[in-house]
C-alpha cells in the first residue's frame, strides 16, 4: 500500500485512531541542531530547474504545495496534508454525515483496494466488496490519477452516477459496477435479537457518540429479554475515533487497561483505562471480525481477547495499529501524521500483523446435503402420541428453518451464534 487511506466522498479516510486537534511539535532544538543544507540547495535546485525549464510556466504555489505533499505522503501510508476544504470535510465526516459512494479505500501500487465498504450505502448495495481493486474511474484509468484526484472523481451530486471497473479475486474479467451517489448518513450501532436468547450489535464504524449509541442498544436488548450471549460484529468496520473504542470496550470491562499508545510528542503517551461501571452483563461475547476490521475495531477486539472477556471469531484483522493526530496549520490547512503506535493491555503492537481470532471461521456459503430419509418412531403406524407431538414438531421445524435460513445468509454469524449457544450449555452443566 503506497498512500494514504482515504474514503470516496470525503477527503479522508475512517482509519483515524485519534481525531485530536494538536498544536504541540517538537522544537528545532529537540529534533535537530542544524538544517540538512545539502538536501535544502537540491530542493532548491531542483526548484529552478522546474521554474526555468519545464515546457509551460509553473504556478510557484502550486509546486510548493506538491512538494509538500510529496513529502508527507512519503512517510506512511496514513499521514496526509489536508488542504481547507480537506479539512472540513475531514470534521463533518467524524460526525457520521458525508457525500460519496461510501468505501474506505487505500492506493496499492497504482490502484485503489477497497478496505471496507460502509453499511447502508450506496457501494454496498451496488455490491461492492472489501478487497476489490479499482481500475477505472467512468471508464478513465486511476493509474495517471492522484489518490485526492480519484477520490474527486467519486464524489458527485447525490443521485448521479459512476462506473468503477473493479478486478475482483474469482472474477476471470473486470466488472464494470454502476454506484449511485448519495448523501451518507452512517448510523454507527444497529441492534436485533438473533433469537429470544442471544442478541447481536453491529457496529459499522467507531464515531464520536459511537459509545452512547451503544448504550441505547444495549438497553434496548436487555429490555427485550434477559441474554444469554452476545455477538459484537466489527466485520468490515475501518476504525475511527479513538475515543469511541475505548467507550466501546470499557462497557465489556470494569477494570484495567485497554489501550496505550507510544510516539515522540509529549501527548501521545497516553493510556486508556476501563471504569468500574459495566454496561454489558457477565455473559459470553463473541466478536466478529475479517481483513476489513482496521484500527479503532482491532483495539476493541485486541482489547477484549487481552481481558480473555470474548471470543475472537473469523479471519484476521487489518493490521492498523498507528495513531494518526491532526495539526492545525495557517490558512486552515492541517496535516493528518502518524504520530504514535498503539498497542493492546497485554504489550501488543497490532501494526502489521493484525487481531488474529481464537476461532476461525472462513466466510462461506452453507449447502445442505439431502439424504436418505430415516424412519422415526412416530413414523409409526399406531405409535403412542406424546401429548403436544404436533405443537412440539411445529416448534422445532421452525428453529430448525430460522438456523438454516441464518446459516445461508450468513456463515459466519451462524457459528458465532452456535459458540454462544455451547458456552451456554457449558455454563449450566457446571452450575
Amino acid at each position: 500500500m503506497r498512500n494514504a487511506i482515504k474514503l470516496a466522498g470525503v477527503a479522508l479516510g475512517l482509519s483515524l485512531s485519534a481525531f485530536s486537534m494538536a498544536d504541540e511539535a517538537p522544537t528545532s532544538e529537540q529534533e535537530a541542531k542544524t538544517l540538512p543544507l545539502e538536501e535544502l540547495r537540491r530542493f532548491s535546485e531542483v526548484f529552478d530547474r522546474i521554474k526555468s525549464a519545464y515546457v509551460e510556466p509553473v504556478d510557484d504555489a502550486k509546486v510548493l504545495e506538491d512538494a509538500i505533499r510529496g513529502m508527507i505522503a512519503g512517510l506512511d501510508p496514513h499521514s496526509t496534508y489536508l488542504e481547507p476544504k480537506a479539512f472540513e470535510e475531514l470534521q463533518v465526516h467524524t460526525s457520521g454525515e458525508f457525500g460519496g459512494v461510501g468505501i474506505e479505500i487505500t492506493m496499492d501500487d497504482g490502484f485503489i483496494r477497497v478496505i471496507a465498504p460502509i453499511d447502508d450505502t450506496p457501494a454496498t448495495k451496488a455490491g461492492i466488496k472489501a478487497g476489490d481493486i479499482v481500475t477505472r474511474i467512468d471508464g478513465d484509468s486511476v493509474k495517471s490519477m492522484s489518490l485526492d484526484e480519484s477520490i474527486s472523481k467519486m464524489r458527485g451530486k447525490a443521485g448521479s452516477e459512476v462506473v468503477l471497473t473493479i478486478l475482483r479475486d474469482g472474477e476471470d474479467k473486470p466488472l464494470e459496477i454502476t454506484v449511485v451517489r448519495d448523501v451518507i448518513q452512517v448510523t454507527s450501532v444497529k441492534q436485533r435479537m438473533l433469537n429470544e436468547d442471544y442478541g447481536y450489535i453491529r457496529i459499522t464504524q467507531f464515531q464520536a457518540k459511537t459509545g452512547q449509541d451503544l448504550e441505547k442498544a444495549l438497553e434496548k436488548l436487555q429490555a427485550s429479554n434477559e441474554q444469554k450471549g452476545l455477538v459484537l460484529d466489527l466485520r468490515n468496520n475501518p476504525g475511527g475515533v479513538l475515543q469511541a473504542a475505548v467507550s466501546v470496550v470499557d462497557a465489556f470491562i470494569d477494570d484495567g487497561k485497554i489501550v496505550y499508545t507510544e510516539g515522540r510528542l509529549p501527548t501521545s503517551d497516553v493510556e486508556f483505562n476501563a471504569t468500574q461501571e459495566t454496561l454489558v452483563p457477565d455473559v459470553p461475547v463473541v466478536v466478529l471480525i475479517n481483513s476489513g476490521s482496521a484500527s479503532a475495531s482491532e483495539i476493541v477486539a485486541g482489547a477484549l481477547q487481552d481481558h480473555k472477556r470474548a471470543i475472537i471469531m473469523g479471519t484476521g484483522s487489518f493490521g492498523k495499529g498507528s495513531v494518526q493526530t491532526i495539526l492545525p496549520l495557517t490558512d486552515k490547512r492541517a496535516l493528518k501524521l502518524t504520530t504514535a503506535r498503539y498497542f493492546t493491555p497485554s504489550g501488543r503492537s497490532i501494526q502489521a500483523d493484525g487481531i488474529q481470532p481464537d476461532v476461525v471461521v472462513e466466510n462461506a456459503e452453507l449447502k445442505r446435503v439431502k439424504g436418505r430419509t430415516l424412519i422415526k418412531e412416530k413414523d409409526l403406524t399406531g405409535h403412542l402420541t406424546n401429548g403436544d407431538e404436533d405443537a412440539k414438531a411445529a416448534e422445532q421445524a421452525a428453529v430448525a428453518e430460522a438456523a438454516q435460513n441464518l446459516a445461508q445468509r450468513d456463515y459466519q454469524l451462524y457459528e458465532a451464534l452456535n459458540l454462544l449457544k455451547a458456552l451456554s450449555i457449558i455454563g449450566s452443566v457446571q452450575k
